[in-house]
């Protein structure tokens, strides 16, 4: 694990990003976009449409593959065909990223509000849900079909924040793509990135307090516990 040096700042709530931060989902999302563009027969470079996409809502993401601004009807149908491969896919594989779980339940019992700001739609997020079944559920979800614009802009996690009463800079965001990092950056939240994607390098900041592979590194080095002690 490597952390920054951050001023001491209370926390009230973490807001943890769905996709590859929660869920160990992202190679399963690139595994359905080359088969949705293959179906459509749209030819495409994977990693960069990755790097383009990974944090954008799902209609942001059709208009990037199309390289066309698609109308809301047709590009709900597009988003759900793509979708519904990736859950095929990761459903035998179902996995969280390790020590999640453990992590979101020490957070709540320490007096945490947590919450999920996610680009993904409703079915990805009932998918996940259901997948993890978390105990105590998330106290809010936003997702990126409420009508928000996607990372790398802050709309989504200054919602999540404002759905539980908490003031942005009380919030750290947990990421694991450089729109999400950014995003928290933009919202005046601070930031722990989890390297299931992407290098620390390439999810670095002066906000980021900690990168790491999983929570099980935050759970070894009482992240938590550092964090409230460093407040009290």
């Amino acid at each position: 694990m490597t952390q920054a040096h951050t001023e001491a700042q209370k926390t009230e709530a973490l807001i943890f990003d769905m996709d590859g931060t929660m869920i160990h989902s992202m190679p399963w999302h690139a595994l359905a976009w080359s088969e949705f563009a293959r179906r459509h027969g749209v030819r495409m470079e994977l990693a960069d449409l990755m790097r383009r996409t990974t944090g954008r809502t799902g209609a942001e993401c059709m208009n990037e593959l199309f390289q066309r601004d698609i109308a809301a009807t047709e590009s709900s149908l597009l988003i759900a065909e793509k979708e519904a491969i990736y859950r095929e896919l990761f459903t035998p594989v179902f996995a969280e990223v390790a020590g999640f779980k453990a992590f979101a339940r020490l957070a709540e019992e320490q007096g945490l509000k947590v919450g999920v700001g996610t680009a993904g739609d409703r079915h990805n997020i009932a998918f996940a849900m259901a997948g993890l079944a978390m105990q105590p559920p998330p106290l809010v979800v936003v997702g990126g079909d409420e009508g928000l614009p996607g990372k790398p802009e802050p709309a989504i996690f200054l919602e999540a924040a404002r759905r539980m009463d908490v003031a942005a800079d009380a919030c750290i965001v947990f990421e694991d793509a450089p729109f999400g990092i950014e995003a928290a950056r933009r919202a005046g939240m601070r930031a722990v990135a989890i390297c299931t994607s992407y290098s620390a390098d390439d999810l670095s900041g002066p906000h980021v307090m900690a990168s790491v592979r999983d929570y099980n590194e935050l759970i070894s080095t009482n992240f938590l516990g550092k964090l409230q002690a460093a407040t009290a």
